[in-house]
This record gives structure tokens, C-alpha cells and sequence, in this order.
């Protein structure tokens, strides 16, 4: 089975996505990624979405809008991935996140937009979507769902980790039957936040660090940040743009004497990043680590995690068989196989949820909807990339 998967991350500059050709051999599953890319959003569009999240106001008429013009764009993507490699027989599409709600310990409820029903009405075929809410349900945060493929990827490496930077930082560890997964804090998301806002870079992001090469850390600035009670909250935990944010970066801007200039933000929010993820990392005792995610092409990110962690082997999930830049595509396309097969996809380690749960809800493609026979479950995944994007 080919199944597309697709997701617009915590950055919401673009949309991954990563065909995938499964194969079961016994109670595993092999893996051929055929396609992976990613497509950024229109700038108007992406202005609009940036301009609806959290803290700032909205109405129902923008998020409907909004919902109805996210799903149209990953419809084009879907189909643009579906035509390069002949086609697909099903998608599972993440959306875009405006929302997460976390109180205190507890994830409550949590929003992705971008209508499914635009995606399967395009290209005839069943799509998964709306997958994090039961994991919710179950009682678990909902994040990081990329546990789940950690868990496959890693069981056989003894005590090992995955580390996702996107907009969001977040780690799986994986020891024998043993995980625990949660969201560390900020990767790329205030340092982006702040290049939007100031117009520092038209891209949306900072470029090879050119930015943050050309500044200083801020080390009273970095304190400040670094004080974040989140930071010590035990884990399973999640969070996401709905507490860092610009908003957030002003407020600490603001108890500083003066003003401190761009390119010193952009590097104080580097290092609060390499800081955060270091930290985390080194009290997990792990001697090898998984990287991933936009922020891996960061060089003072990767470099600055990498000589924080002197006594870990820190190597890209391209050597996985999974592409650095498409691995959350091809964990939503794994998800969608194993909704569409009745397999759970969850690890209550990783999410904090009471059991496995089956995620997600199914849109009918152009024909009546009929499912394959349930599989057995998921107990290894190989991945190879014979990837055209």
C-alpha cells in the first residue's frame, strides 16, 4: 500500500509530505520511501495563519476560512506527490496546529485545520486525519506522536534517542521495551517568530545561522528565558506555540535594560535552544542520538547540541533510512497505514496515554469505503529511500 503522508509543523512555513510504499513481512513492516519534499505555504496564506494564532484574536469566519484554504493547499500537495510516483491508495494528512490545550499536566483538547474532506475529494482516496485528539482522550498529551516511529526505528540500538527540532524540540528514548517521550521546549519557533516580525529574512527563517553568527548572546536575556517553569515540569509534557510565541519574547524583552538588537535575539534564541536540548539530552544517559527536523540544517543548533554532548554519538535519521526533513511525513504516512489496518499507533510511554490506541478519523475516498484486513501489529519497521523530491 502507498500512502501519502503530509503535515505542516510548529514553524507553519510549508508542507512535508513523503510518499510511502508498505510492505508486511510477518508482524513487520518494510518501508520504501518513494517520494519526499516539502511545499511552502503562499506567503498571503501563511500571513493570515500566523496572524490567527494564539495569542492573538480570531473569529470562527477566519478559522473556517482558514480551514477550508489549508485543506485546498494540502489537496495540491497531496496531489502533486500522488502524480510523481503514479499514484497513492491513501493519505493521512496532520493539518496545521493552531492550538494545543494544555493545562497544567494535562493535555485537554488540541485543533489542526486544513478540511480532509479537500484531499480525498481530489484524489479519490480514503485520508486519514485528525490524529492526536485520542491520544488526548486516552489521557495522553497528544505530542510527541513521533514516539511511535522512534520506537520502531530504535528498538534494536540498545539505549538510544530521537531528537525532532522543529518549531518544537522534542525527544524519544528508547531502551529495549522501555520509552519516554516529550516536548523539550522551543527549536525553531521563537527564532522564527522574531525573523517574521522584524522582517529580518524573507525566507522566514535563519539560513545557515547567518543571523545569529552575526549577533552575541545575551546572557541576562538567556536567564531570563531559561527560568521558564516549563523547563522543569516532569514528563510525559507537551507544549507548543500557544506559550511560545512572540508575544512571549517581548514580554522578556521588555524587563531588559535597553534595546537589544536583532541579530543578538536571533543568537540568544539559538543558545536557549542548544541550552534546553542539551540539558534534556545529558540527563537521559543516552551514548547515541537520532537527529531531525528543520533545525538540524541549522549549524549553531546541530553544532552546538552536538559539542554540548561530548560522550553521545549524535548522527542524522537519514542513516535510518528516514530523510532528516521528511521524517514527520513519513511518520504520518505510517500512521495512516496502520489506522487503515486497524493497528494502533501509539506508545504510552511516549505520550503519556493509559494504552495503544487506534488514531485518527477516516474520509471516504470516491468509492465506498473498504478497508484492508486488519494486521497483527507493528513489532519492526525497515525504511529505505529511493526518495525523487
Amino acid at each position: 500500500m502507498r500512502v501519502a503522508g503530509l503535515i505542516s509543523g510548529t514553524s507553519h512555513d510549508g508542507i512535508d509530505v513523503a510518499v510511502v510504499e508498505f510492505a508486511v513481512e510477518g508482524t513487520s513492516l518494510a518501508g520504501r520511501v518513494l517520494y519526499d519534499g516539502s511545499v511552502p505555504y503562499d506567503p498571503q496564506l501563511r500571513a493570515r495563519l500566523i496572524a490567527a494564532l494564539p495569542p492573538a484574536p480570531t473569529t470562527l469566519d477566519e478559522i473556517t476560512q482558514l480551514d477550508t484554504l489549508i485543506g485546498q493547499a494540502f489537496a495540491d500537495v497531496a496531489q502533486m506527490a500522488a502524480d510523481e510516483v503514479g499514484g497513492v491508495d491513501a493519505v493521512c494528512s496532520h493539518g496545521q496546529t493552531v492550538f494545543h490545550w494544555v493545562d497544567g499536566p494535562h493535555a485537554l483538547g488540541t485543533l489542526q485545520i486544513g478540511q480532509p474532506a479537500w484531499i480525498a475529494e481530489r484524489l479519490g482516496v480514503p485520508t486519514v486525519a485528525d490524529v492526536r485528539i485520542r491520544d488526548i482522550t486516552a489521557g495522553g498529551q497528544g505530542a510527541p506522536l513521533v514516539s511511535f516511529l522512534d520506537e520502531l526505528l530504535l528498538r534494536d540500538r540498545g539505549r538510544a534517542g530521537a531528537l525532532n527540532l522543529g518549531g518544537i524540540s522534542n525527544i524519544t528514548v528508547v531502551d529495549g521495551a522501555d520509552v519516554f517521550a516529550y516536548d523539550i521546549g522551543p527549536a525553531n519557533a521563537l527564532i522564527d517568530a522574531v525573523i517574521v516580525a522584524r522582517g529580518l529574512n524573507p525566507l522566514g527563517y535563519d539560513d545557515d545561522a547567518r543571523i545569529a553568527r552575526s549577533g552575541r548572546v545575551h546572557e541576562a536575556l538567556l536567564d531570563s528565558l531559561l527560568a521558564d517553569p516549563y523547563y522543569l515540569l516532569p514528563a510525559p509534557k507537551s507544549t507548543g506555540k500557544e506559550h511560545f510565541h512572540l508575544d512571549y519574547i517581548d514580554a522578556h524583552l521588555a524587563q531588559q535594560p535597553g534595546t537589544i538588537p536583532a541579530e543578538d535575539v536571533i543568537a540568544t534564541l539559538t543558545e536557549l535552544t542548544v541550552r534546553t536540548v542539551a540539558d534534556a539530552i545529558r540527563r537521559t544517559g543516552l551514548r547515541t542520538l537520532v537527529v531531525s527536523g528543520g533545525g538540524c540544517r541549522n549549524p549553531l543548533i546541530l553544532d552546538g547540541i552536538t559539542a554540548g554532548l561530548p560522550e553521545v554519538e549524535v548522527l542524522l535519521t537519514d542513516e535510518l533510512g528516514a530523510p532528516a526533513d521528511s521524517k514527520e511525513a513519513i511518520l504520518f504516512a505510517l500512521i495512516g497505514w496502520c489506522t487503515l489496518h486497524g493497528v494502533a499507533s501509539v506508545v504510552p510511554g511516549g505520550t503519556g496515554a493509559s494504552a495503544p490506541r487506534i488514531l485518527g478519523s477516516i474520509t471516504p475516498g470516491a468509492g465506498p469505503l473498504v478497508l484492508p484486513a486488519p494486521a497483527e501489529g507493528v513489532t519492526s519497521l525497515r525504511l529505505e529511500s529511493t526518495a525523487r523530491g
